[in-house]
C-alpha cells in the first residue's frame, strides 16, 4: 500500500491502454487540465452513477478545457462493454495490474463486511497544464462529485465563478415521458334538465238536467 498522492505532486509518468484501443500517455497530456478518477469496477451501482455524471457534464469540462479519465482494474473488453451500455464518451483506461492504482496511492486495503482485500479506492485528482496535481479527493462520495470537479478545474481555468450545481446523472436511454392526452376539441354540452310533466287537470263531469 503506497501512501496518496497530494496536491504539489506531479501525474505519474504512466501508460495505459484505453477502450477505444489507443495508447494514453500522462507525459502527452500537458497543456491542459486533466481530471483523473479511480473507480472499483465496471457497471456497479456507484461507478455507473460517477461515469453517468461525468458524461453528462463533458460539455462543461471541455468548455474549460479539461480532459477526463476514468482508471478502474477491469480490462478493456470490460471497458467497452461498460462504454457503450451507457454511452460514455470519455476515455476508461485498463490498470489490470494496478499499477496506476498504485502510484497514486489508490490501491488500499478495504474492509468488506469484516473481509479485508486489497482494492482501488474511489479517487480524484485534478492537475494542471503543467502536470501538477491540485486538488485530489482520497475517499470520494459519488453524489455531488461532479459540482466539486467543475469547481476545481474552473478555478484552474481562470473561471471561479462559474457556476457548477450538481447535476443528477441521466439514465443511457432516457424513457420517453408518455404524452398527455389533450382534451377533445369537441365542446361539452350540458344535459338540459328534462321538464317536470304537469299532470293534466280533469274536468269535472257535467251532469245532465232530467227534465221532470
Amino acid at each position: 500500500m503506497t501512501a496518496w498522492l497530494e496536491p504539489g505532486a506531479k501525474l505519474p509518468d504512466l501508460t495505459l491502454p484505453a477502450d477505444d484501443g489507443s495508447t494514453v500517455r500522462f507525459k502527452d497530456l500537458r497543456g491542459q487540465p486533466v481530471v483523473v478518477y479511480f473507480y472499483p469496477r465496471d457497471d456497479t451501482p456507484g461507478c455507473t452513477r460517477e461515469a453517468c455524471a461525468f458524461r453528462d457534464r463533458k460539455a462543461e469540462l471541455t468548455k474549460l478545457g479539461a480532459k477526463v479519465f476514468g482508471i478502474s482494474t477491469d480490462d478493456v473488453k470490460s471497458h467497452v462493454k461498460f462504454r457503450d451500455k451507457f454511452q460514455l464518451n470519455f476515455p476508461l483506461l485498463a490498470d489490470v495490474d494496478h499499477k496506476a492504482a498504485e502510484a497514486f496511492g489508490a490501491w488500499q486495503e478495504k474492509n468488506m463486511y469484516g473481509k479485508k482485500s486489497m482494492g482501488v479506492v474511489r479517487s480524484t485528482f485534478v492537475a494542471d497544464a503543467a502536470g501538477v496535481i491540485r486538488k485530489a479527493w482520497h475517499k470520494v462520495n459519488v453524489d455531488g462529485h461532479d459540482a466539486e470537479v467543475i469547481a476545481a478545474v474552473a478555478e484552474l481555468s481562470g473561471h471561479a465563478t462559474a457556476a457548477a450545481k450538481p447535476m443528477t446523472a441521466k439514465p443511457a436511454k432516457p424513457t420517453k415521458k408518455a404524452a398527455a392526452t389533450k382534451p377533445s376539441a369537441a365542446k361539452v354540452v350540458a344535459a338540459k334538465p328534462a321538464k317536470k310533466k304537469t299532470a293534466k287537470k280533469t274536468k269535472p263531469p257535467t251532469t245532465v238536467k232530467r227534465k221532470r
